[in-house]
């Protein structure tokens, strides 16, 4: 079995806030995926299912952000489970909007989530690390994380969570990279087409085109020589 576990905060309240984009990507794997209806357990929702051929445990702690790792713990406890079968997805402020990464171990970076999971079952497990930004100041940190996603982020936030969805049971088997191609395809597709349009040729413009070429003037005739005589001349001017 695979724990997949999504970082937020329970409640209404907080449901947009940008702290909450890991329940927001279980919740989507739950629904697209036929996942069981969410129910309490482990001081927080699960959900079950599968994800291509592996059997799937969905996970979203209620215990508040800070105490992430008691829910976590209590699971992995009850289904024997190992670091290595658990993956969390959580915000990340060191990436940009939309962007996702994937890794395994490390430090919590000053994750309150990720601390309180480190505190319970060590570093050793997997993490979707899903890109919200930074604020530009640290004193603006809290504030940022939990206020809610705003009306402009809506195109990128739904790509990114369908891309997620659509590489779980990749991520599920272990194949980050087939994972990553998935998120990929939704959040930044390939263009259509080969390449640039080979450009035609200027025309002719239809002005010039339709303009006949100027006729040549017809020269003068040249005089013809006068053979009459003088007598001749004078009597044709009088007649």
């Amino acid at each position: 079995m695979k724990l997949f576990v999504g970082l937020g905060n329970p409640g209404a309240e907080y449901a947009r806030n940008r702290h909450n984009i890991g329940f927001m990507a279980v919740d989507r794997m739950a629904e697209d995926h036929g996942f069981s209806p969410w129910k309490a357990k482990f001081n927080g929702r699960i959900a079950e299912g599968r994800l291509g051929s592996d059997k799937v445990l969905l996970l979203k702690p209620d215990t508040y952000m800070n105490r992430s790792g008691q829910s976590v713990g209590e699971a992995m406890r009850f289904y024997k489970l190992e670091p290595d079968d658990v993956t969390v997805l959580h915000d990340e402020l060191d990436l940009a909007p939309g962007k996702c990464r994937a890794k395994t171990g490390g430090g919590h970076a000053g994750h309150n989530g990720l601390r309180s999971i480190h505190a319970h079952i060590g570093d050793a497990y997997h993490r979707v690390r899903l890109g919200i930004g930074h604020p530009g100041r640290k004193e603006l940190v809290a504030g940022y994380v939990l206020h809610d996603f705003a009306k402009a982020d809506e195109d990128w936030l739904d790509d990114l969570l369908r891309g997620i969805s659509d590489g779980a049971p990749a991520l599920a088997a272990g194949d980050t990279g087939k994972f990553m191609n998935a998120v990929s395809l939704r959040t930044a597709p390939p263009r259509s087409g080969g390449g640039a349009k080979t450009a035609k040729p200027a025309s002719k413009p239809a002005a010039q085109a339709a303009t006949p070429e100027p006729k040549t003037a017809a020269p003068p005739a040249a005089p013809q020589d006068d053979d009459r005589s003088a007598l001749q001349k004078l009597v044709d001017k009088f007649k």
